[in-house]
């Protein structure tokens, strides 16, 4: 079992971080941006200044799942291209914290330019009559708009996760639509296949990657949600 379930487990969590999620992704091949967990406003210029600016912060913490929607939107900052915006920012998670009476961190990583590519989500569930269950589909906040994605049965080889993502009613935005470039369908396939594979090794309920972003160079992780089966 990955050390990460294991401690997640050892602290009477079935939820892991977002940079635990990414951690878990990363160890099994799947691109994530670079990013690290600070525990101070400080701490977090420092990584932004590290990492390389522009970035974005995020609240960390097992007990916020929605980030985007947490503290009327202070948990997620975008775009952040100076030591003050990333202060302003992680001060701003770490008030909003300490008012709801919780214990976070705060995750800087790189921001990436979504609009080179397609948001994609990769998600594995474990399903009460099929088991291990990997999905693909258009991502962002399109995936509950058009409810379009591919399922099959986990683990997948390569060639299983690109007929999945091939069938998708969105494949022509990964094939290039107007000028745009064809994304790299493999790089994409294989996150597809590491995603069921996760959720087959592990006593994994839920493993939500949304959004992947895939592009004509690869594709890559930009959130992760991991939640254990209970009583594992």
């Amino acid at each position: 079992m990955s050390d990460l379930i294991a401690d997640a487990r050892a602290d009477g969590r079935l939820t892991l971080t977002e940079a635990e999620g990414k951690q878990l992704l990363a160890d099994a091949g799947v691109a994530v941006p670079p990013f690290e967990v600070c525990a101070s406003a400080d701490a977090a210029v420092e990584a932004a200044e590290s990492i390389g600016l522009p970035v974005v912060v995020k609240v960390s913490s097992p007990a916020v799942t929605h980030k985007s929607e947490w503290a009327d939107g202070a948990g997620v900052a975008v775009g952040l291209d100076s030591p003050t915006a990333v202060t302003d920012a992680a001060t701003r998670i770490f008030e909003a914290a300490a008012e709801r009476g919780l214990d976070v961190d705060v995750l800087v990583e790189r921001a990436q330019d979504v609009d080179a590519g397609t948001e994609v989500i990769v998600g594995g569930i474990r399903d009460p009559s099929f088991g291990p269950v990997v999905l693909t589909g258009l991502g962002g906040v399109f995936t509950e708009v058009f409810e379009d994605t591919s399922h099959r049965i986990a683990p997948v080889d390569r060639r299983e996760a690109r007929a999945a993502i091939e069938e998708l009613q969105a494949a022509r935005l990964l094939e290039g639509y107007r000028g745009s470039d064809p994304v790299d369908v493999d790089a994409l396939a294989a996150v597809v296949e590491a995603v069921g594979d996760l959720v087959t090794e592990h006593a994994i309920a839920e493993l939500d990657v949304n959004p992947v972003l895939a592009t004509a160079d690869g594709a890559v992780a930009l959130d992760a949600l991991v939640v254990l089966e209970d009583g594992a």
